[in-house]
């Protein structure tokens, strides 16, 4: 064979081998994130003429199902209308997907993997799609909207979940939406121009500055690292310096020497500035991690639909060392820290299941159409947090909180709540970000919750903390 024929086959092998390649990239490697692109309409065009399955909320409630139209397509409805608006979403050919209908397209279109898709194919595909059962509770989701409807701004979240298996019993975004005729010409541009963001999910997307709540992640750093116990004393006194700047507590109080317990039994903010400041940022830092904030929380949920929390510097999100880092303002909840109630929930939760922080979801059961079970969606451990004596520790601060100091409100007839509360200001209007998180019965918690409004006027316990209150009382009885 002379040279030139052996150049030309090599060039041929190359480009068969790019081809390979590229091809591959698509088909195999970046096709999660293919199909996950929102510009991606291929998936439900192709998903129009198979009857999507039923989606039902933990009671057997039907959220969605499909009928069919004329030409043979189907129409996606909602029974429940805008109860589960943002935790359900949407699937219309015109406009794409969102929130559950998306991240769990394939089952809800019957496609399979493995030689359940190749006997699929073989067979000329299927013509209808599998179930799904959801962990939400249609009571407590209903209280919760209608207790952030009534409240305030009518603008807020609630995220509810079991804190031992991760499964979100609540996730209530307002206002919402109808999702029904969602597709119709100009209403969704009209919701989307709505300056009150009625498609945008709170709960998952919204980043607020928790204020005091973060108090309870600053006593995990300072108790597990061992630098302090519930009972170390530390100054409360008013104006003390925090990074070179008098840090002031509510209403100018000023305390002596107090207890951690004290201190976060009535919110002391120049307590937990110090405490922080001595933990230091590389350790907060640690234990934000373990926690799940830099990063997306490990949710079943489009990850175009869900925000990281943590510090952010002109709409960055800081490494947790940035020297833009204020460690005793964010200690306290200040400084720049952007949150979200599903990460408010996820401490709540952590800290009533010992340490131990369990991956939320609202999926429980894939079913298909004959009834087998495809997929059985089970609890799944992230990470340990903290010792369980800390988590102890901690439940045992946060109690005290709702027994006697600023969470009052949220206090259960004859069942024992740890929260906490937190009021931060609000840029954007003239009232407060109130906050509430909670977990109970403390004994054997079986929900743990976050609640936020805007722009409300009023704290975290007098807004937030009895929204939490009628939301629990509704998981617990």
């Amino acid at each position: 064979m002379n040279a030139p024929i052996i150049r030309l086959f090599g060039l041929v092998i190359v480009l068969f081998a790019v081809l390979i390649a590229f091809t591959s990239r698509w088909a195999v490697f970046d096709s999660a994130s293919l199909n996950d692109n929102t510009l991606n309409k291929r998936g439900v065009l192709e998903a129009a003429r198979i009857k999507r399955g039923v989606i039902r909320a933990a009671d057997g409630t039907v959220i969605a199902r499909s009928l069919k139209q004329q030409g043979g397509v189907y129409e996606r409805t909602y029974p429940t209308n805008e109860l589960f608006s943002h935790a359900v979403g949407y699937s219309f050919t015109d406009i794409g997907q969102a929130g559950l209908e998306r991240s769990y397209n394939d089952p809800l279109v019957g496609k399979r993997q493995g030689l359940d898709s190749l006997f699929d194919q073989l067979s000329g595909g299927r013509k209808e799609g599998d179930d799904l059962s959801l962990t939400l509770d249609p009571n407590a989701q209903r209280i919760a909207v209608n207790a952030l409807r009534s409240t305030g701004s009518g603008r807020g979240a609630v995220v509810a979940l079991d804190p031992h298996s991760g499964a979100v019993k609540v996730m209530a975004s307002t206002p919402g939406y109808d999702p029904n005729g969602l597709d119709r010409r100009g209403r969704f541009a009209a919701l989307n121009r709505d300056p009150a963001s009625p498609v945008f999910n709170r709960a998952t997307q919204s980043s607020y500055p928790p204020g005091s709540t973060f108090k309870v992640v600053t006593a995990i750093a300072a108790i597990d690292s061992g630098r302090y116990t519930p009972d170390s004393l530390v100054s409360g006194q008013n104006g003390k310096i925090i990074s070179g700047v008098p840090l002031q507590n509510d209403n100018g109080e000023s305390f002596g020497d107090i207890p951690l317990t004290e201190a976060l039994t009535n919110s002391v903010n120049t307590v937990w500035a110090e405490v922080a400041e001595r933990v230091g940022k590389s350790t907060m830092g640690r234990y934000m991690t373990r926690l799940g904030y830099y990063s997306k929380p490990p949710f079943d949920y489009p990850s175009d639909q869900r925000l990281a929390s943590g510090e952010y510097y002109n709409g960055t999100l800081l490494s947790p060392l940035s020297p833009h880092i204020d460690v005793g303002r964010m200690g306290i909840g200040q400084d720049l820290l952007a949150v979200t109630p599903l990460q408010m929930a996820m401490v709540a939760a952590t800290v009533g299941n010992d340490g131990v922080l369990v991956r939320p979801h609202m999926g429980a059961k894939v079913v298909d159409p004959d009834g087998r079970v495809r997929d059985d969606i089970g609890t799944q451990e992230e990470d340990r947090v903290m010792k369980p004596s800390t988590a102890r520790s901690v439940t045992g601060m946060m109690s005290q909180v709702v027994k006697e100091g600023t969470g009052t409100a949220a206090a259960l007839s004859g069942i024992e709540v740890a929260g906490k509360t937190g009021t931060a200001e609000k840029n954007q209007c003239s009232g407060n970000q109130t906050w509430f998180i909670a977990f109970a019965p403390v004994a054997h918690p079986k929900v743990a919750i976050a609640v936020t409004n805007e722009c409300a006027s009023g704290t975290g316990g007098e807004v937030a903390a009895p929204i939490a209150k009628q939301a629990m009382e509704a998981l617990i009885h």
